[in-house]
């Protein structure tokens, strides 16, 4: 039995199989989805029990999953909008969600794919499914992995919403869902990211380091600089973004060698960071970020020799990195990148964990034990 269309939703048909809204917005490739449990339904087993939510520069998005349907509404400030824009911004929302999650790959698919070339991946696909990597906003992707280096998922988050509320004004404010309009009591208001020009000036650092981000304050704010001092900040036609916004994300345009090179003149961004922001925001499917746990996942299951007794436990050196990925790239192919996500997060135990926290609405307290993300 199909699950029914909560009030105020459009409904996208999308097996569960495709995307894991539970999974994708919460591992670690973007850090400002907002979760709330959703009061126990009387419904059928497949009613959603989350709701997820996004700031975008215009709109809040909401989300929720059943197993054969994505619902999403948008919220926006002001006053109600009229049935025609309503419908239209029902479209621009649905365009955006199509790009974000990248739904025109069918993820199935792939996995079939990945299982035909590697046994280990067929072995584990039943433990996990509806992995899929976002293509984000390449200046909110970039900052945030500069935020990632030596970190943890629940301080990432943390820090990105301190600078937003700091760099950008409140769009909106809202209630959680099982709350109605009118009660002002619990409304979390909700800041756009802010573009490089309002990073850029000198006193960022010293404001950022208040805020707790150390010496990744620095890296942020010179980072902005250079963006802005070399490719402007004027704003575009298009979307209203600074030029050097469209710049970066016309990187997805060259090469991946070319705009790995790009990223890596920035402060603060090494190998894998430039790797996570190919891969997640600049269209390079094929790229696979390393660490030390991936090389440990090399050698034990894909016969990656080891070099001088070195076994993943070590520093990670270029040569390192480039064996582990070009080995791991020539196993999974084309969507190197993707096989790469889904095979991290293939671990039984961290899912479990994870599951089990999202039951219990309890992600702030619990995460950090599971995942620390090192650079």
């Amino acid at each position: 039995m199909a699950s029914p269309i909560p009030a105020g939703f459009r409904a996208l048909p999308l097996a569960a199989v495709q995307l894991s809204l539970a999974a994708v917005l919460k591992c670690g490739q973007s850090f400002r989805w907002t979760c709330y449990p959703l009061p126990s339904s009387s419904g059928t087993e497949s009613s959603p029990t989350h709701e997820y939510r996004l700031c975008l520069r215009d709109r809040v998005v909401c989300l929720r999953q059943s197993s054969d349907y994505l619902f999403y509404r948008s919220v926006f400030p002001g006053e109600h909008l009229s049935a025609e824009r309503e419908a239209v911004s029902d479209e621009e929302t649905l365009s955006w969600l199509k790009d974000y999650f990248q739904l025109d790959v069918d993820l199935v698919k792939l996995y079939d794919q990945w299982s035909d070339r590697d046994q280990v991946f067929n072995k584990l696909k039943s433990r996990f499914s509806g992995i899929r990597v976002l293509r984000q906003d390449p200046w909110e992707n970039l900052v945030s992995f500069i935020c990632s280096s030596n970190n943890n998922i629940p301080r990432i988050t943390n820090m990105v919403h301190a600078l937003c509320k700091q760099y950008s004004p409140s769009l909106i404010s809202l209630p959680p869902p099982e709350l109605s309009e009118s009660d002002s009591q619990g409304h979390a208001a909700y800041h756009p990211f802010p573009p490089p020009s309002l990073l850029a000036a000198a006193e960022v650092k010293s404001t950022l380091r208040s805020l707790g981000f150390g010496y990744r304050a620095d890296y942020i704010q010179r980072t902005a600089k250079m963006l802005v001092d070399t490719h402007g900040s004027l704003l575009s036609n298009s979307e209203s973004r600074e030029n050097c916004e469209e710049w970066l994300t016309g990187l997805r345009d060259t090469s991946t060698e070319t705009a790995r090179e790009e990223l890596l003149k920035f402060v603060g961004v090494g190998r894998k960071v430039a790797d996570c922001v190919l891969l997640m925001s600049l269209d390079k499917k094929e790229v696979i970020p390393v660490d030390t746990h991936v090389h440990q996942i090399a050698i034990k299951h894909y016969g990656l020799r080891t070099v001088g007794g070195f076994k993943g436990k070590g520093v990670m050196t270029p040569r390192i990195y480039n064996e582990v990925a070009t080995k791991l790239a020539d196993i999974w192919g084309e969507y190197a990148g993707w096989a790469h996500s889904a095979r991290i997060y293939s671990n039984l135990p961290f899912l479990l964990k994870l599951l089990i926290l999202l039951s219990l609405g309890a992600f702030h307290r619990g995460f950090e034990s599971l995942l620390f993300v090192r650079h």
